[in-house]
């Protein structure tokens, strides 16, 4: 769940906790945002646990990798399709009436699947339903839990909940695959599916146990004409909101193709299998865990830090795919996790603590519909690319790009901020580093 606002709540007291930044748990003082957290760590690992799930599941019943990828398509497509609608409905209905909704439409969804497949009636068109189903209730979920953070915490602890959201997730990259594949094995993927969807009851209780009185203070928008339009306005004319978005994108849609890359590499390149990747994917979570929780220790968001490590993002992959042996590609992939993640985080907070609350929820629906809509976009390119001129030049590909776009953002942003390189040789100064002149002082 993430940051927003909602009509039934009113505007937080002055709290101890806004003057106690520092930390890297720093948000896990303030009740509403601790219980948001326990919840979402439960149904993440549930969610994470689903994945692997149905992904076997759709394997044993149609014996093919495609049906495998039409799966994860109908859930990513939603958002690519309406996803900007799903911003608009989320500044338009209070934000934690929203999630209870949502969160509870979810775990319906995992039951349904969970009684169709222990009940052995269940096939492949079942599921993609559902996976379609499951993407829909995302394009509204995602923006209202994007958005719901900065009511629970305030802009002063942004960051560091964006950052603990992030190593959340991670967290339960790392355990609800392990724990699919023991129920997979022991009791069938049914009762794992059924775990998944009562997993939701964690986020709904943490949601009603909230005090509603200590939430920051919200802004819903009224039902009218081109709020749509309006939205997409507001960021063309914002570059501080606009360059960020666009970056994303780039890296989304072609540098975070692990999956295609990562079954190449451990297959093809290194001759390891269905171990060697599972191992790879593990490196990835655990530098995306420390990345995580290494933003969680800044107290500022600036888009200099998002350029840096696109930047750095892309040079790693490029060296990846370069690596001889397989040990120095695995040593590569934790800090190529860390800094995919710093980018993510990066940018996620900078575009949210640049949007008017009465926006936001259509600004993060724009950033989500980029960052993870351009997945269907972007996975067919670098894996056709993979498969015609081998896996090392499809990464090496994904890299360079995201390095180029990151270079070019940078470019863009010190142009329309009217910034300047200043070079400082004298000792205990910063000897290289860019000086305002008008617009984005604060921000780059």
């Amino acid at each position: 769940m993430s940051t927003g606002s909602g009509a039934d709540s009113a505007p937080a007291p002055t709290s101890t906790h806004e003057s106690k930044t520092g930390g890297t748990f720093s948000s896990l003082k303030i009740r509403n945002y601790r219980l948001f957290a326990t919840g979402a760590v439960i149904s993440n690992t549930g969610t994470w646990m689903s994945r692997i799930t149905q992904d076997w599941l759709v394997l044993s019943l149609t014996g093919s990798a495609a049906a495998v990828g039409i799966t994860t398509a109908l859930q990513f497509l939603p958002m690519l399709l309406f996803g900007l609608y799903g911003g608009v409905i989320a500044d338009r209905l209070p934000k934690r009436r929203l999630l209870l909704i949502s969160q509870a439409a979810l775990g319906l969804c995992g039951i349904a699947l969970a009684v169709l497949t222990l009940s052995g009636v269940v096939q492949v068109w079942h599921v993609y339903l559902i996976a379609f189903l499951l993407g829909m209730v995302t394009v509204v979920d995602n923006p209202a839990r994007q958005s719901f953070v900065s009511e629970m915490v305030g802009p002063a602890q942004l960051r560091n909940a964006v950052s603990l959201n992030s190593a959340n997730f991670q967290s339960a990259r790392l355990v609800g695959p392990a724990v699919a594949g023991v129920l997979i094995t022991t009791v069938g993927s049914g009762w794992a599916f059924m775990l998944n969807g009562l997993s939701f009851i964690a986020p709904l209780v943490g949601l009603l146990m909230m005090r509603t009185s200590e939430l920051h203070a919200s802004v819903t928008v009224k039902r009218a004409k081109g709020q749509l339009r309006e939205g997409l306005r507001y960021v063309s004319g914002r570059p501080e909101l606009i360059w960020p978005i666009v970056l994303v994108g780039f890296v989304g849609t072609f540098g975070f193709n692990f999956p295609i890359w990562l079954t190449a590499f451990a297959d093809e390149i290194y001759h390891g299998g269905a171990g060697m990747y599972s191992f790879f994917n593990i490196l990835m979570a655990a530098g995306s865990l420390a990345g995580a929780l290494l933003a969680a220790r800044r107290r500022s968001s600036r888009l200099r830090m998002l350029v840096a490590a696109g930047t750095l993002f892309g040079a790693l992959e490029i060296a990846a795919s370069l690596s001889p042996s397989v040990w120095l590609f695995s040593l590569l992939l934790v800090p190529i996790g860390m800094i995919g993640l710093t980018t993510n985080i990066s940018a996620n907070t900078s575009v949210q603590m640049a949007s008017d609350p009465e926006m936001r929820g259509r600004v993060m629906s724009l950033y989500m519909m980029v960052f993870a809509g351009g997945t269907p976009v972007g996975a067919p390119i670098v894996g056709w690319i993979s498969d015609v001129y081998g896996a090392r030049t499809g990464m090496a590909a994904g890299g360079a790009i995201s390095m180029v776009a990151a270079l070019g953002v940078g470019f863009m942003l010190t142009r329309v901020g009217g910034l300047r390189l200043k070079v400082d040789l004298r000792p205990g100064r910063p000897h290289v580093r860019f000086v305002p002149r008008e617009q984005l002082a604060t921000a780059a």
